[in-house]
């Protein structure tokens, strides 16, 4: 068994991060990190993006070559998935044994939510992992019909990326506009424009009923939807949001949410017990980690990018310092491009007012500010890549409205 020391449970950016951090802060004991599949960490952003439309098989965007784990003496587990924790004896169970830790990182993300009924039918996908990239990206090779359940940032990538190839597209979203819970209904059908302009088809307000396969009931070759509608397709990517993926701490007295199976944290990542209570030495990160964000005052789980790395590295810092547990704020920032155009937002899209504010001229580009009070709670942009990180002082600030609707005026002429 390994000498105690940290342990992080994921080996996706959080994790790193988080083990990065901890050399950062001096710590020279054992880190492990520890990782369900079989490549080293990797990021994935690319998967969803650029790797689907490139002209060879999609590559491993590795996060670190194995020779920068050597030089931190980070040891790397991978095919070791995480199945269980026994927090009094500080013992991680994974599928390659146990490993007992001082100090742990739960940074284990989140895994696709997949529709019922659609196990063993051929020509159904995810996106999250790189093996479901390479089945994805193959089926685009030849001419193929796509359907995309869930108009979401995955969804519409996919979208975008098939349209690249010339595949005819159709998008079919429940909700009454694509990304309700990111950008707010208003905000949302702003992006419809997007795809009407690129060729896709997207059907609004109408879930799926079924699959419906061909002769052999083993393959698919279309949906039907609660309308009654039949929407022909070869290749169905199921785009409909992701879960934490936190089942190996069903049995465990950690504290998990009611709702989404995320972790319960304190303001400092910290884990708390189902009795609410500071679990000792243990901490949590990334796509799994409900903690309360006081610039928002709001409890939050956050599934982007740029979190998952601030939130792995100050759960570390707070882990192994030594010193008092400093409290984790962000302003959340995430992106996605769709057929060329860079999609940003900064900010929570929980809001009183939305104003839109359009660019005039013939290069186009659009801003939208969320209100909330008298300040900017949050901002998005179209098309202007240029602007959003300006905006981000606009977000911190406190009455911050009508500074931020001028700023946008002058931008916007």
């Amino acid at each position: 068994m390994r000498n105690r020391g940290l342990v992080v449970v994921g080996a996706g950016l959080a994790g790193v991060a988080a083990c990065e951090s901890a050399r950062r802060e001096g710590f020279s004991g054992p880190i492990t990190l520890i990782g369900a599949e079989s490549h080293l960490p990797y990021d994935r952003p690319p998967l969803s993006k650029e790797l689907l439309v490139g002209e060879a098989s999609p590559a491993v965007p590795l996060l670190r070559e194995r020779g920068r784990f050597t030089e931190l003496d980070i040891d790397v587990m991978t095919d070791a998935p995480a199945v269980g924790l026994d927090t009094r004896a500080r013992v991680v169970g994974t599928g390659k044994g146990d490993v007992p830790y001082q100090h742990l990182v739960i940074a284990c993300g989140a895994r696709s939510r997949e529709l019922p009924g659609t196990s063993g039918i051929s020509g159904i996908h995810t996106l999250r992992t790189h093996s479901d990239v390479e089945a994805v990206w193959k089926r685009l090779q030849s001419p193929v019909r796509v359907v995309v359940i869930g108009a979401g940032f995955i969804g519409a990538e996919v979208a975008s990326a098939a349209r690249n190839y010339g595949h005819p597209v159709t998008i079919v979203e429940a909700a009454p506009a694509p990304l309700t819970r990111s950008l707010g209904a208003e905000g949302g059908a702003l992006v419809t424009e997007l795809h009407a302009a690129n060729g896709t088809e997207l059907v609004l307000g109408v879930g799926v009923e079924s699959m419906i396969t061909d002769s052999t009931g083993t393959t698919v070759a279309g949906v039907k939807l609660t309308d009654g509608r039949v929407v022909d397709g070869d290749l169905v990517v199921v785009g409909i949001g992701a879960a934490p993926s936190t089942e190996w701490l069903s049995d465990t007295d950690i504290g998990l949410d009611a709702r989404d199976g995320g972790i319960e944290c304190d303001a400092t990542l910290a884990v708390l017990s189902s009795a609410g209570l500071p679990v000792d030495g243990v901490w949590a990160a990334g796509d799994v980690a409900h903690w309360p964000n006081a610039l928002f005052d709001k409890r939050m789980r956050l599934e982007h990018w740029a979190s998952a790395s601030e939130q792995g590295a100050a759960a570390a810092r707070n882990a192994v310092s030594g010193s008092s547990p400093m409290p984790f704020t962000t302003v959340p920032y995430f992106w996605s491009d769709w057929y060329g155009t860079r999609i940003q937002f900064v900010g929570t899209s929980h809001a009183d007012e939305l104003l839109v504010q359009q660019r005039r001229d013939k290069t186009g580009g659009t801003v939208v500010l969320y209100r909330s009070g008298g300040r900017v709670a949050g901002v998005l942009t179209i098309g202007r890549p240029d602007l959003i990180m300006k905006y981000r002082r606009f977000v911190t600030a406190p009455d911050s409205w009508v500074s931020g609707v001028n700023y946008g005026a002058d931008q916007c002429r």
